[in-house]
């Protein structure tokens, strides 16, 4: 586990005259979110079987709102809050669509709630605070460089995510937030390209406006209710404006159809693809989890036709055993 004794220098933590808002009072909403996933996880390879990040206190009964990363298959969760209390806890969602992940503590957690706010109030410009769990010392003085689409190689895709800079080393699941001391967004990644000309490494934040209209069915369900996206299993990358396979998940859809890595994909139901997000787009356009994808990539310079029947990606994940 990473060491939590560092501190940003004192320059680029946030001062709380520089805000209007009461900054140790949103700080100490954010809380150090540990989980252990069992080895058989499917996850586990990918993201490992400890894994160590922030969430944010939203709800007065102690409700935290995370990166679902950080508790997909999630066997065991303990929250830290500022004052080093830990509280064992349960997850309760994590959306696939958004990226969130709801954590329910088991007792009684002794920690300040953060308004949720809109991305709508902020402008690329806006000074901004990206928070991790340690009070001032791990907050971050920050911009909003860019609000724009943003598509993962792991079948993710936001139609405006937000862009934030300079980076926060310990992005997952810290709290994006404004000059009036809302919750904007939620950490999700390390971006480290050109996010404008000034700067070409910083953070992507998952809006929370994402967050309201699935609450209510995330808190009851565990899950959206939008039907599941179809899931191929595909790990992709656009190289010189090609998109191609990067990798296959073991055991997934894409690697029992027979796609490899180094496969170009040039079409999705004979309709030529235009970048990571047209290929996703076109894909979830043909319906729900379980419908055929017939898919026209290049291997070695021939063209072949493959049909990838897709799933629901949650089919996999390892889910704890109730007694």
């Amino acid at each position: 586990m990473e060491s939590q004794n560092w501190a940003f220098p004192d320059e680029l933590q946030p001062r709380p005259e520089e805000f209007g808002f009461d900054l140790e009072r949103a700080l100490g909403a954010m809380v150090l979110v540990r989980t252990e996933i069992p080895e058989q996880a499917f996850t586990a390879g990918i993201l490992g079987t400890e894994r160590l990040g922030n969430g944010v206190v939203i709800r007065d009964d102690g409700l935290v709102l995370t990166i679902g990363y950080l508790i997909t298959e999630a066997s065991s969760i303990w929250l830290t809050t500022y004052s080093g209390a830990a509280v064992a806890a349960t997850p309760l969602a994590y959306d696939q669509a958004s990226g969130f992940g709801l954590v329910q503590p088991l007792g009684k957690l002794d920690a300040n709630v953060l308004a949720r706010g809109s991305s709508r109030q902020c402008a690329v410009g806006d000074d901004v605070v990206v928070a991790g769990h340690g009070g001032r010392a791990h907050a971050l003085k920050a911009k909003l460089l860019a609000k724009r689409e943003f598509a993962g190689y792991w079948e993710y895709l936001l139609d405006e995510a937000l862009f934030t800079a300079p980076a926060h080393p310990q992005w997952g699941g810290a709290a994006l937030i404004g000059r009036d001391g809302q919750l904007l967004g939620i950490g999700s990644l390390l971006v480290q390209e050109k996010i404008t000309d000034e700067a070409d490494q910083g953070n992507m934040m998952v809006p929370i406006d994402l967050l309201e209209p699935i609450l209510d069915d995330l808190l009851s369900t565990g899950r959206s209710s939008r039907p599941p996206r179809p899931w191929l299993g595909i790990y992709t990358t656009e190289l010189g404006g090609q998109v191609v396979v990067a990798g296959v998940a073991e055991g997934g859809p894409a690697e029992r159809a027979g796609l490899q890595t180094g496969d170009v994909l040039l079409e999705v139901e004979g309709a030529r693809i235009a970048g990571l997000a047209d290929l996703f787009r076109r894909i979830w356009r043909l319906g729900v989890a379980g419908v055929e994808v017939p898919l026209t990539v290049a291997r070695e310079g021939k063209g072949m036709h493959l049909a990838v029947h897709s799933i629901d990606r949650s089919d996999l994940l390892w889910k704890p055993h109730l007694h």
